[in-house]
């Protein structure tokens, strides 16, 4: 019999459009869409089950799935026995602490006594513990945003991402007590055959991430000027150096990191490169 792995998802939502666009990337056909509560890829051995966010880690812990994509959020919060194999990089947001706009704030001591309405109290709990604060934490499932309206609560905790739906309930964010990305979780431990599986496949989100990062970059730059360019170039190992057809001029290749490229690009053509294409990566492996 055959090994496959069992990897939980979020069945809707941004985590869920995320992480089935991150497996297409990755080469993992499935089918993915409404409804489904499972799937089986064509090309890879792996199950898909698409589930509750919150429920993931408990089917991740219990060895019903051998992995799952969460906010990390969700996976701390749960208090589950699961380990974060690889931190992905999307679906980033913040838990933070908001009041109703126009309330005294003076730090977090203006919490003491008071009540807070929240879906996750163990983060906030352990942060309030952290920071020496005593306040009511009062756990509601959804629509967290309303409690400060209706009584319930002087304060509230919650995701947020843009803010704008605290703006729209008259909230304002005073503090951020956790920042949150899509983590790989798993068990503990897994089998021989399903832990060479699980490291095919992080071979391939590695893969990915490094490639979204980087940029494959050609230009033509003046001979006398290749020192100084490539110098700006470093590639993965060095710039590859090709001679043009016009004399005294040369086409350099190389890969350059996202963040380095804004940072060099002004000095690149100051040095004499014309005619840069700055170029996608798809996948990019050392």
């Amino acid at each position: 019999m055959s090994v496959s792995v069992r990897i939980a998802l979020q069945k809707s939502g941004r985590l869920s459009e995320d992480s089935y666009q991150l497996f297409k990337e990755c080469g993992i056909r499935f089918d993915y869409g409404t409804g489904k509560l499972k799937s089986i890829s064509s090309n890879f051995p792996a199950e898909f089950l698409f589930l509750r966010d919150d429920d993931i880690p408990g089917y991740v812990e219990d060895g019903v799935a051998d992995l799952g994509i969460v906010g990390e959020n969700v996976a701390i919060e749960s208090g589950r026995s699961v380990q974060t194999i690889h931190r992905l990089g999307f679906s980033k947001c913040r838990l933070s602490i908001a009041i109703p706009r126009g309330n005294d704030w003076s730090g977090l001591s203006s919490l003491n006594g008071k009540n807070i309405a929240t879906s996750y109290p163990n983060l906030l709990g352990k942060y309030l513990g952290e920071q020496g604060v005593t306040a009511h934490i009062h756990e509601i499932s959804g629509s967290v945003e309303i409690a400060p309206g209706i009584g319930l609560a002087e304060a509230i905790c919650d995701i947020v991402s843009s803010g704008s739906t605290l703006m729209s309930n008259g909230l304002q964010e005073v503090e951020t007590i956790f920042r949150s990305e899509a983590v790989l979780i798993a068990p503990p431990s897994l089998i021989d055959e399903k832990q060479a599986l699980v490291d095919k496949l992080l071979f391939r989100i590695k893969a990915v991430q490094v490639a979204k990062n980087n940029k494959y970059i050609v230009l033509n730059a003046p001979n006398h000027a290749l020192e100084k360019i490539t110098s700006l170039l470093p590639g993965m190992r060095s710039p590859t150096i090709t001679p043009l057809a016009t004399k005294g001029w040369s086409s350099v290749y190389s890969v350059l990191n996202e963040n380095e490229f804004w940072e060099n690009i002004e000095a690149i053509r100051a040095a004499g490169a014309e005619g840069i294409l700055v170029i996608p990566i798809e996948k990019m492996i050392y």
